[in-house]
């Protein structure tokens, strides 16, 4: 496979998992992160991380509105809820297998 066309199908991938983790607004951050090691604002961070790559003027929030679909404050106003202590706790004994970029492994 040549590197153009591997790249436009790596970006339709990126494209279904933003597109359907905006569909889900029911899966909560703390839970993704908690089972898989990453979440919405990782994905965010490595989006951020890509375009300043390409030498982009972008910002966290615009990264942020590209994976959430609409302002980080509005998707949690609408759909985030407190995490429960469990949830914490899991979090806190998983932070070794969070993604690098992410910021929790410093």
């Amino acid at each position: 496979m040549d590197e153009q066309t591997r790249t436009k199908i790596e970006a339709a991938a990126f494209r279904g998992l933003i597109g359907h983790l905006q569909k889900r607004t029911d899966a909560q951050n703390i839970d993704i992160m908690n089972l898989a090691g990453f979440c919405r604002n990782c994905l965010s961070k490595w989006y951020l991380a890509a375009a300043k790559e390409q030498g982009l003027d972008t910002t966290y929030d615009d990264a942020l509105e590209a994976v959430y679909g609409m302002p980080y404050a509005d998707w949690k106003g609408k759909y985030q809820k407190d995490a429960s202590e469990d949830q914490k706790r899991l979090f806190e004994e998983t932070k070794p297998l969070h993604a690098d970029i992410s910021g929790h492994n410093k």
